[in-house]
């Protein structure tokens, strides 16, 4: 964080992260956490911590933050989801425990987005670059979901006989319809701004580029109407609920039906996850097998201890 972004910034969200950027603007009350993940931008287990850390100090403090945006530090990637190479390593090493540990961090992260809106915060997904997977299925968890015109996104874990398991269903189904995920999740294509936006999932297509100023631009018409807006949303929630205990399901489900892939689909996993550290540089793929095992450890430490490495660096 730069000393001007620091010396602005709340002390009760003041943290020193290693892969996510804050930025705070004082006049909407809005948080905006900037995702730099390397060499994948995922959500791999030492940017679940953080993130986590993110929501809890929000959730501590109650009004001090009405907008929280998820952006990217990685030019033309939002984000690439599950962490395919961890994934790998797990279902080889028949690891369902740590597995399953990794599907219960996320879920902690979709049940405090599910529940934002009784917070008093609202949320908005600034997707200027392509997405996948559990990227999507991040994105669709925000309220407001802005993507510039250039982006795409889809769900392409049908490809190697897996599924979208972290509320993909639900939430496609919530926001587009029953049609639209079953075309969606079952096919595995790559939709563009505009296809999305037509289907429901995308709320508004900004030209590349142009996602910072529509994001301002939003910020400032919901102003006039924030506390409308968010009684709207709660009531929403409760018509269109998503139970816990489907996310459980599902999340287990998930997790076993992972432990039953194929040398061939796990082949496809790494060959996909080749290509996400080319997208955006990177280490090669021993280091990442490396990177995976460490955050593994920590991830463990920290359920049984409750200290993990991010609270040394606060």
């Amino acid at each position: 964080m730069n000393d001007a972004l620091r010396r602005t910034m709340p002390a009760e969200l003041d943290r020193a992260y290693r892969y996510i950027r804050l930025e705070w603007n004082p006049e909407f009350a809005m948080l905006t956490a900037r995702m730099g993940v390397r060499p994948i931008q995922c959500y791999s287990l030492g940017a679940l911590a953080e993130l986590q850390q993110v929501f809890n100090d929000i959730s501590a403090t109650p009004g001090l933050v009405r907008h929280f945006v998820t952006a990217s530090d990685v030019p033309g990637v939002f984000n690439f989801g599950g962490d395919l190479s961890l994934f790998v390593l797990l279902v080889r090493a028949r690891d369902l425990d740590s597995l399953r540990l990794y599907a219960r961090r996320c879920l902690e992260l979709v049940w405090w987005w599910e529940n934002a809106a009784n917070l008093g915060v609202h949320t908005t997904a600034l997707v200027q670059g392509d997405t996948l997977g559990g990227g999507l299925e991040s994105a669709l968890l925000h309220h407001t979901v802005i993507m510039e015109r250039g982006a795409q996104a889809g769900f392409p874990e049908v490809l190697f006989n897996l599924f979208p398991g972290m509320g993909g269903w639900n939430l496609t189904i919530r926001k587009g319809g029953f049609a639209v995920a079953n075309d969606m999740i079952l096919s595995g294509k790559i939709y563009s701004a505009e296809q999305l936006q037509r289907r429901g999932l995308v709320d508004q297509v900004a030209d590349d580029g142009a996602g910072e100023l529509l994001l301002d631009q939003f910020i400032r018409g919901m102003e006039t109407r924030f506390r409308g807006t968010m009684t709207a949303l709660q009531a929403r929630r409760l018509a269109a609920p998503i139970p816990y205990e489907s996310l459980q399901t599902i999340v287990e489900h998930w997790a076993v039906t992972a432990m039953g892939l194929s040398n061939r689909d796990m082949r496809l996993m790494e060959r996909l996850a080749r290509a996400q550290i080319r997208k955006i540089g990177g280490a090669s793929d021993g280091a990442v097998e490396e990177i995976k095992r460490m955050e593994l450890n920590s991830a463990w430490d920290f359920e049984r201890t409750g200290i993990s490495e991010w609270d040394t660096l606060s």
